[in-house]
């Protein structure tokens, strides 16, 4: 059997905004002079909350812990569209919003629960002849994306004060909440976009679990592998 080095696993950090999922990789790969490391599941730059680092043999479990659940907390902007379906776009237009109660907006947030096919944003890491999309969108190239089959376990809205939404919502992996802010503003006739979002759960593990990146860059080495989820508890769990 082969012997595990403590860093072989996983670690949870609480991503902040600003910088992309590949910075977070990138800067824990530098600190600690790790050689593979990765991430599973992007959180787009203005995004926050749960990001799971994998270190070292750990990588190998990208894929299974890729292909977990999601949760996510987020605020939608109704009555404004935007080019990248989130704040970080152009606007595209600017329409009244209707009188609406929180009981109205869970009446069409229902309307999304179970199955349906999705279409991912211009602005977005998937791939198109291996170009991803997001490079081409900045050269104001639009190409045609195909849907993907998507499960809305429950999408329930918390507090409104027009125009802001506060929403929860529980997915499964792959799912655009940029998107589904979009197509729910559509549905209502105002249009929207996604204004905040924060992932709070992959699969088992909670963002209650994680460390803000500042603090994990601030570990040593002994303390990191405290907080590194060994490979072989992550291979029976994820």
């Amino acid at each position: 059997m082969h012997e595990f080095d403590p860093l072989d696993g996983a670690l949870l950090i609480d991503k902040p905004v600003g910088p992309t999922s590949h910075d977070v990789v990138d800067a824990v790969r530098r600190r600690f002079r790790i050689k593979k490391v990765g991430h599973c599941g992007t959180l787009d730059p203005n995004a926050t909350g749960l990001l799971i680092v994998v270190l070292g043999r750990g990588t190998k479990l990208s894929e299974k812990l890729m292909a977990t659940d999601k949760v996510y907390e987020g605020a939608l902007k109704l009555g404004e569209t935007t080019t990248s379906y989130d704040t970080d776009g152009e606007l595209l237009a600017s329409l009244p919003v209707p009188a609406l109660t929180l009981d109205q907006l869970n009446e069409t947030a229902a309307v999304f629960v179970g199955d349906q096919m999705q279409m991912p944003p211009m602005v977005s890491a998937v791939k198109k002849d291996g170009v991803p999309l997001y490079k081409l969108a900045r050269q104001g190239i639009e190409v045609q994306r195909k849907e993907r089959l998507i499960h809305i376990y429950s999408f329930q809205f918390t507090s409104y004060q027009e125009p802001i939404g506060c929403f929860r919502v529980a997915c499964t992996k792959g799912t655009y909440v940029r998107t589904l802010a979009h197509d729910f503003g559509r549905k209502l006739g105002c249009g929207a976009h996604l204004a905040a979002l924060r992932r709070t759960a992959s699969g088992r593990f909670d963002v209650a679990e994680a460390l803000p990146l500042d603090p994990v860059l601030a570990l040593s080495t002994a303390e990191l592998e405290k907080r590194v989820i060994p490979f072989l508890k992550l291979a029976r769990e994820a």
